[in-house]
């Protein structure tokens, strides 16, 4: 069965299935959206350029963010970032010991930098910097900003769907967080790595849904209202 044909689980308040979760109280985090992935100079942009491309994760992301706007829901963005030289990165291994190797994601570079069409909605999406690893939460503000603004429900877009994506996620249920991944707003290495990921592992502890259930779903929020 592919990722896109993964029946949507019911965008809902988790406690009580049958309201409506409330967008003020939902943030979607934004994680990886960065020049070193998808800029055609990116140095890692082979990586996922497959699969970003066949899930169409770029657009569907960026119509979702359009379509939030005055909902009420929160957007973050958390980049991973190094400084020269990557202090941050004691003996790394794996994709970090590439990361480094290939010179990615530098501070104050092109490659570090979130993509024009993220940067280009300015405060409608908040930029937390000092990610330097797999989650999003670690050295960086999230949790407090999530905590600040009484958000219970978080919804994650970005890459790589079994590396970033995933440690996230499993941090924020950790934390206490309702979890929701887009199925079409995200992107693995390969189709096999997404459909595993999307269809027999994130179901253990998230809830999967796509770019348009959201926004209907928060659209119709707003009808009501």
């Amino acid at each position: 069965m592919l990722a896109s044909k993964i029946p949507s689980t019911p965008f809902c308040n988790q406690a009580n299935p049958g309201e409506r979760m409330d967008p003020k109280k939902t943030a979607l985090v934004l994680i990886g959206f960065q020049n070193d992935w998808f800029h055609e100079d990116g140095v890692l942009r082979s990586v996922v350029e497959e699969q970003a491309r066949a899930t169409n994760m770029i657009g569907n992301s960026l119509s979702l963010i359009k379509n939030l706007k005055n909902t009420g829901v929160s957007v973050f963005s958390a980049p991973i970032r190094f400084q020269e030289g990557y202090p941050e990165l004691v003996n790394p291994i794996g994709v970090l010991a590439t990361v480094r190797e290939s010179g990615a994601f530098l501070a104050d570079t092109k490659g570090g930098s979130s993509i024009d069409e993220i940067s280009a909605f300015g405060d409608q999406v908040t930029e937390l910097s000092g990610r330097c690893g797999m989650n999003a939460f670690s050295n960086t503000a999230l949790e407090s900003e999530l905590r600040a603004r009484g958000i219970e429900n978080i919804v994650l877009a970005g890459v790589v769907t079994s590396l970033c994506i995933d440690t996230t996620a499993r941090i924020a249920l950790d934390l206490g967080f309702n979890v929701h991944i887009l199925t079409d707003c995200i992107s693995g290495r390969t189709a096999v790595e997404h459909d595993i990921y999307c269809n027999d592992i994130f179901p253990m502890f998230c809830h999967m849904t796509t770019s348009q259930d959201l926004s209907d779903s928060f659209q119709g929020a707003l009808a009501e209202a």
